[in-house]
């Protein structure tokens, strides 16, 4: 987006009230029979036989919380046929897009494939496009005068082609052209609207060279059209940006960014000519979009760059925005990577990574590419403070701290949650819940990052509370109240722990992207332990750290979850079972138990630091505490006097275990009372 407002505004993401999704049980045979179906192709790629226009079937949902690092031994031959297939890669080659896959890549993308090809509309807009490719060839170029003689232009086109050169297209003849007016009250001469977008002919030329061949999109910045080059006879995607001078100023920008990235790219190339990677096409290397040129026509900075397909908002809307497989997303997730490695190296901040601007590079292959660098910035020109779609708006952005790099990654993880699920991990009505958001799976934020906040009062107190924050719909978020697995209904703990280190509260201990591709969900290896990875808190969540440094207590009421035999220790310490209390009533000892409906946590005393005096005053002989969550608790002591050396029953301290330390007092108390005897 060019804009330095992205839109606050997402109509157009689904209502989240009615998710409800099943728990990924037995993933990893499902993962081995899915793979085994795939390699000997009977994986059906989601779509039902019965109806091949449905898309996703059962048969699919079945298996997007797949893992993909099996063992299995029974892949090794399957894989290294498809390894071996010529018909493949030059499918990929044919089609401009990467054919050194390994076989992990290989896997993904035929399995991409497969699914696709169960979608009619997708398959029609791949057979549009290779149609539209093969029609697309080079051609000679003319002079102007030659092109003025051969060719019915009008009286504006026979002024204006002078300034050109080169001539290689000047429209169909069914093209119905707008005739430039010369009259001052008209808007660019009669070729834009009162918006200042540049009124769009198919079939008509961008400056005698491209051919219009259908609108792509249409945003704040202005256009999309996708056209034929007719110089180098490839299919691009011009973008023509509004003839307004903020938007121009901002292009220009984006502008800089793409021709560096082009020459980064090109110099890496030939660094490596001679390496084992030299056969790999540079342009497709880091996964981002390759800049063709810039130029102005009547009035317009226009932007040419490859053609790519849909981005994948779209993708995920095609599939009923029910997630997909962890294969799929691991493909997904190593370019992506790629070319954060890439803006990282040259201290580039993206500053608008979203699904909307990741785009599909064909509608039938894994590959894809990052776009829109119109909101990028050097780490070292920061110019707008106000960036990033909401949505995936790292906590640094929200609070008004100092950001860098660190913020794509934040939109990274924010991007592979919902690629899994199918929406969006944090999906704030604004700043404020949005924050909220956050809070819910991984606690406030540490004292130290809310000091470093400008905008800190907008979301907490003066004792660094969070505030309370109410949606339109009346639902309010408690800080630490899901974990990231229930929230992402999930059990993969390599992905979990993965999303969990670049969702970190603190940008310097966030995953850096290189360091990311070393992590046991991109290279799918096992670890040492068994073959899980424990997640591992982001900071802020409740380990014993995080309390120290939390402003607030996160006491959780949800019973702490067990992975692989482990507890987790950022949901809180599950407290002991209250034993039955004794009091007297009319000289009789009566027994009573806590109600059956009380939850267990109530129980037991929330109160940090604070001990239950075992001893009473005579006078108290009723009295009762209240607990933070407001319930009731019964003194269990009474006025009459204990046995000498008796434990008082139902005494705990807040850690669950018995008070040694009051039980000693009151033994101590007891002698003495007999001694005066």
């Amino acid at each position: 987006m060019l804009s330095n407002s992205p839109h606050e505004t997402q109509s157009a993401r689904p209502s989240l009230d009615g998710r409800f999704r099943k728990g990924s049980n037995g993933f990893l045979q499902a993962q081995i029979d899915a793979e085994n179906a795939l390699l000997n192709g009977q994986y059906d790629g989601g779509a039902s036989k019965s109806d091949e226009s449905m898309a996703p079937p059962p048969s699919y949902a079945d298996h997007r919380r797949v893992a993909s690092r099996s063992s299995s031994s029974s892949l090794l031959n399957p894989m290294q046929r498809m390894l071996g297939s010529r018909s493949s890669q030059s499918t990929l080659k044919a089609r401009n897009l990467d054919a050194n896959l390994d076989k992990d890549d290989l896997v993904a993308d035929k399995m991409m494939e497969k699914m696709a090809s169960k979608r009619k509309d997708f398959e029609q807009a791949a057979k549009e496009v290779d149609e539209l490719r093969r029609r697309a060839i080079p051609r000679d170029k003319m002079s102007p005068i030659a092109a003025i003689q051969s060719s019915n232009l009008n009286i504006f086109e026979r002024g204006e082609i002078i300034d050109y050169k080169e001539v290689y297209f000047y429209g169909t003849p069914k093209a119905k052209k707008l005739v430039g007016d010369l009259d001052t009250s008209t808007n660019n001469f009669g070729y834009d609207d009162d918006r200042g977008d540049y009124n769009i002919v198919l079939g008509d030329h961008l400056a005698y060279r491209y051919e219009v061949v259908d609108v792509l999109g249409k945003g704040s910045f202005g256009q999309v059209v996708r056209c034929i080059d007719h110089k180098t006879g490839q299919l691009v995607a011009v973008k023509i940006i509004r003839n307004k001078k903020r938007f121009h100023q901002q292009a220009l920008v984006e502008v800089n960014i793409l021709q560096k990235i082009r020459e980064w790219v090109r110099s890496e190339h030939k660094l490596q000519e001679r390496s084992l990677n030299s056969s790999q096409d540079p342009e497709n290397r880091h996964s981002m979009i390759n800049f063709t040129q810039s130029f102005y026509f009547r009035g317009h900075l226009c932007i040419s760059t490859e053609l790519l397909g849909m981005n994948l908002y779209e993708f995920i809307k095609a599939y009923e925005f029910k997630g997909f497989p962890l294969p799929l997303i691991r493909r997904f997730t190593k370019q992506m990577l790629s070319a954060l490695i890439l803006l990282k190296s040259r201290r580039v901040i993206h500053c608008d990574l979203k699904p909307e601007n990741i785009l599909l590079a064909h509608p039938m292959h894994s590959e894809i590419k990052v776009i829109d660098f119109g909101s990028s910035c050097f780490e070292n020109e920061k110019v707008y403070t106000y960036i990033q779609s909401r949505f995936y708006r790292s906590p640094e952005v929200i609070l008004g701290m100092s950001y860098g790099i660190a913020i794509d990654m934040w939109s990274l993880g924010c991007i592979l949650a919902e690629l899994l699920t199918g929406y969006p991990i944090f999906p704030g009505e604004n700043e404020q819940e949005q924050l909220a958001c956050i809070m819910e799976i991984f606690g406030p934020p540490e004292r130290s990052l809310i000091e470093k906040s400008s905008r800190k009062k907008l979301f907490f107190d003066s004792l660094g509370k969070p505030r309370v924050t109410v949606s339109s719909k009346g639902r309010r978020r408690r800080p630490s109240s899901k974990t990231l697995a229930q929230a992402l209904k999930c059990d993969d703990d390599a992905f979990l722990d993965f999303i969990t280190r670049c969702l970190r509260w603190d940008p310097d201990r966030r995953l850096k992207p290189d360091e990311a591709l070393h992590h046991d969900f991109i290279t799918g290896a096992k670890s040492r332990s068994g073959g899980s990875t424990r997640v591992r808190p982001a900071a802020g969540t409740s380990m014993a750290s995080g309390h120290q440094n939390s402003p607030v207590k996160r006491l959780n009421p949800v019973q702490t979850p067990q992975r692989n035999g482990v507890r987790d220790a950022s949901a809180g310490s599950r407290p002991l079972p209250e034993p039955p209390t004794t009091s007297f009533r009319n000289g009789n000892p009566v027994h009573g138990h806590r109600d059956a409906s009380m939850p267990a946590h109530a129980s037991a005393s929330p109160v940090k630091g604070r001990r239950h005096s075992t001893f009473n005053n005579v006078q108290s002989s009723t009295s009762m505490k209240r607990a933070s969550n407001g319930m009731a608790m019964a003194n269990a002591m009474t006025s009459l006097p204990r046995a000498a050396g008796a434990v008082p029953v139902g005494v705990r301290s807040v850690s669950g275990k018995p008070d040694l330390a009051s039980a000693a007092a009151a033994a101590s108390l007891g002698a003495s009372i007999r001694g005066s005897r």
